[in-house]
């Protein structure tokens, strides 16, 4: 997976990558925990939900919200630069330029941010998907199908495979419950300035997202 998202994050300044390494590096290689998916009886829509919470459940959301601070910003970055390269692209008339800007593109990338990439940890790396589809409206696995004539020739490895990543998975807040904790952790973090907004490629209104689960609570409850 590493290998597509290095191309998708051409353009990072290395200053701003020097910056960040021993932040990102502490917070990957700390993630050893293993949760497949966020499992609480009842999704929390209230601080009264919030109280009523397991030891167990609380580390598992705070682990969550570890996890979305660190893959986020490749996130953010992958549909900036997914917007840059379309540019470049469309710029470039043989495929003798393509190809040339491509090795250009991997070079530079396998130096300075694949070691990075490779330490995130299997969960990391699912969350990574879901966001990238957030921001970009795309799955991994259609980037690497639609722009095949450039994805296709990084994807030289079974990373995805090995680690148990479905590069099909879709961004879902209002239906799969770990999606509205990752969702609603984002709102709070744009909110206190702890990470920087960029509008997901699907706006999502928070107000409908809290109502949907308000009313999926209730019918759990009935049933």
């Amino acid at each position: 997976m590493h290998r597509l998202i290095l191309i998708l994050l051409f353009g990072f300044s290395l200053v701003q990558a020097q910056e960040k390494t021993k932040t990102d590096s502490l917070a990957i290689e700390q993630d050893t925990s293993y949760i497949k998916e966020i499992v609480i009886e009842e999704v929390l829509v209230t601080d009264a939900h919030t109280e009523k919470l397991t030891k167990e459940e609380k580390e598992q959301i705070l682990l969550l919200q570890k996890r979305v601070r660190v893959v986020y910003p490749y996130a953010k970055l992958t549909a900036e630069k997914l917007v840059n390269i379309n540019a470049t692209m469309d710029k470039l008339k043989t495929n003798k330029e393509k190809k040339k800007y491509f090795k250009l593109v991997e070079k530079y990338l396998n130096e300075e941010f694949e070691p990075k990439l490779k330490k995130l940890s299997q969960k990391q790396g699912q969350i990574l998907v879901k966001l990238i589809d957030r921001q970009t409206g795309q799955s991994t696995y259609d980037l690497i199908k639609n722009y095949k004539s450039g994805w296709k020739a990084f994807w030289s490895n079974n990373t995805a495979k090995v680690f148990n990543i479905d590069l099909k998975k879709k961004y879902n807040p209002m239906e799969v419950p770990e999606d509205y904790y990752i969702e609603t952790y984002l709102i709070r973090c744009f909110e206190e300035g702890k990470l920087v907004k960029q509008e997901a490629k699907n706006p999502i209104s928070e107000t409908e997202l809290i109502e949907n689960w308000v009313k999926k609570n209730g019918a759990k409850k009935k049933s």
